[in-house]
């Protein structure tokens, strides 16, 4: 793997714990995310609720290959991995990894989707933003941000791209499953795919990012304490993307860029199939909307979406009928399924019988194409 750029599509910070509570508008100030104390460790708390513990802020990462007895909930603020908030130890982390480029998602700002007063979700994707375009500042060439993007008001989401595009974060982030009844089938986010497409900033759909009232399995842990929901985490990212395909979205923006982001990649042969399926044979085939190119809708995804996975040997055997040219791999850093520190490694394993070609691509090519490295 020496001989390949290798780029991590799917990196994370770890959150300052003062980041919302020292720079978010005053008014938002006493529900902003903050970190409570309790016997069982520290957590985050926004808008009086629970969001989520820090063992995904590297407390745990790497325990996960001989240590895993000491695999842990339990963490407090001051054991967040120092890489996570500090760029320089960011950056030394990835060259220990032997990582070229970080693509980097937030970690808490994740579940932060779950808020359900849009104008707070708002203001606390701007904060993120602004503390995200300083933390890559450093090292432009090496760490590249994706903003969180609140699309509820479509305009407002449509404005915060466009400033994000012009602090110089590299893409933008959106709820993988929208409120019920605001689906990404609706004509509405056309002004977001069209920005998204001619400011050059692909839009990932990530893992736990569904807005409120989707079953994703509790209401408190938002699905972690429930296995099932996690097990199935890609029926939200399966609705949204077969939406768009449906009604033509990537026909109409040929060049939009849309990343399925840590879903791992075993279900995409299915859903084609499922897909084409049921655009060329179902007896509804006629009330679906007709390709006015001649294509199918495993072309537009093949074309248009981009897939973020880590250890999914088996799909890398499927890899002919997922299309090489969608891949993206990540490490996850510096979460506690990470494949920090031995990422090098388990990229040669899952690899092993790729040609050349297809190494350089999964490996880096393919996020470096995307995201114009």
């Amino acid at each position: 793997m020496a001989n390949y750029r290798v780029i991590s599509a799917d990196n994370h910070v770890a959150e300052p714990a003062d980041l919302w509570t020292t720079r978010t508008e005053l008014k938002f100030r006493d529900r902003a995310p903050h970190i409570e104390s309790r016997a069982d460790g520290d957590f985050w708390y926004c808008d009086g609720e629970k969001s989520g513990g820090l063992q995904a802020s590297g407390g745990n990462v790497g325990l996960r290959f001989e240590e895993r007895e000491k695999l842990s909930t339990k963490y407090r603020a001051e054991e967040i991995r120092p890489g996570g908030y500090i760029p320089e130890e960011h950056v030394k982390d990835m060259d220990l990894d032997g990582v070229d480029v970080s693509i980097v998602y937030p970690t808490i700002g994740l579940f932060l989707y779950k808020v359900r007063d849009s104008e707070l979700l708002t203001s606390l994707c701007s904060t993120y933003n602004d503390w995200l375009a300083e933390f890559c500042t450093p090292f432009p060439e090496r760490i590249k941000g994706i903003a969180m993007l609140n699309v509820d008001d479509v305009s407002e989401g449509v404005k915060e791209l466009e400033r994000c595009a012009n602090i110089g974060l590299a893409g933008g982030m959106i709820t993988v499953y929208p409120h019920s009844g605001r689906g990404y089938y609706l004509p509405e986010y056309d002004v977001l795919w069209a920005a998204a497409q001619d400011l050059e900033m692909p839009l990932g759909l990530h893992l736990v990012t569904e807005r409120p009232g989707q079953d994703s399995g509790s209401s408190t842990d938002h699905g972690f304490s429930r296995p099932a929901a996690m097990t199935n985490a890609d029926h939200w990212i399966r609705m949204s993307t077969a939406d768009m395909i449906f009604s033509g979205v990537f026909e109409r923006f040929p060049k939009l860029q849309i990343g399925a982001v840590e879903f791992e990649l075993s279900w995409v042969p299915y859903f084609l199939d499922r897909m084409d399926f049921n655009y060329n044979e179902r007896s509804s085939r006629n009330e679906i909307y007709r390709f006015k190119e001649d294509m199918v809708p495993s072309d537009y995804f093949r074309r248009n979406v981009f897939l973020g996975f880590q250890e999914d040997a088996l799909a890398i055997q499927l890899r002919d009928i997922i299309g090489v040219d969608n891949l993206q791999w990540g490490s996850d850093y510096p979460h506690t399924e990470s494949t920090f520190p031995r990422s090098r490694e388990i990229l040669e394993e899952i690899l092993v019988d790729c040609t050349e070609e297809e190494r350089a691509k999964i490996a880096g090519g393919n996020a470096a194409r995307v995201y114009k490295i």
